[in-house]
């Protein structure tokens, strides 16, 4: 008698058997084509339910036309590099702005030596959509917000988000980087 009253437990305990699907996989069509058919046919993506009622569909953003490119080669050349937003700092324009109708900033950077804290180390960020610094020779010792002071040497790369507070603390005599910024046009704000 124990075991009747064990098993009729266990049977109101268990959930009902429907032959109805719960899931949201959609049922295999009970038709079937012929095989010549079958053979041509695609697979068909699998689709989703969207409950559109919940949420509004969300509108294509209209993609901002790109500004015309055109080709551009720089070769290296001494005299390319000029003074150019600080004193101790010579800049070599790769022609990236104008071929990429302002788009996008490139340039080689070579610092003057001797690295003089007093001038180099003033506080500062960019207002600039992507910031990307490339160690091409030498090393450069910059201190970011959040980050602390970090020394990249010849192959390292960082990327500075946009208006990361930052500041360079030192350089070696021989330092060189390749900044890409974008836009090409942007604004340094000092803080110190």
């Amino acid at each position: 008698m124990a075991k009747a009253k064990t098993k009729a437990k266990a049977k109101a305990k268990a959930k009902p058997k429907s032959s109805a699907r719960t899931d949201s996989r959609s049922r295999p069509s009970k038709r079937r084509s012929p095989p010549a058919a079958k053979a041509k046919a695609k697979p068909r993506p699998r689709q989703r339910f969207v409950a559109s009622h919940l949420s509004p569909p969300a509108a294509k953003a209209k993609a901002k036309p790109r500004p015309r490119q055109r080709f551009v080669a720089s070769h290296l050349r001494e005299e390319d590099f000029q003074v150019g937003l600080r004193s101790y700092a010579a800049y070599r324009d790769l022609g990236i702005s104008v071929a990429s109708g302002g788009m996008v900033q490139a340039h080689v950077i070579r610092f003057v030596p001797p690295c003089r804290p007093q001038d180099v180390s003033k506080l500062h960020y960019h207002d600039v959509d992507f910031q990307m610094v490339y160690v091409l020779k030498g090393w450069i010792k910059t201190e970011f917000d959040g980050q602390g002071a970090i020394v990249m040497r010849t192959g390292s790369a960082w990327i500075q988000p946009p208006r990361i507070e930052h500041k360079v603390l030192d350089y070696s005599d021989d330092c060189e980087v390749l900044e890409i910024v974008l836009p090409a046009e942007f604004k340094t704000v000092e803080l110190e």
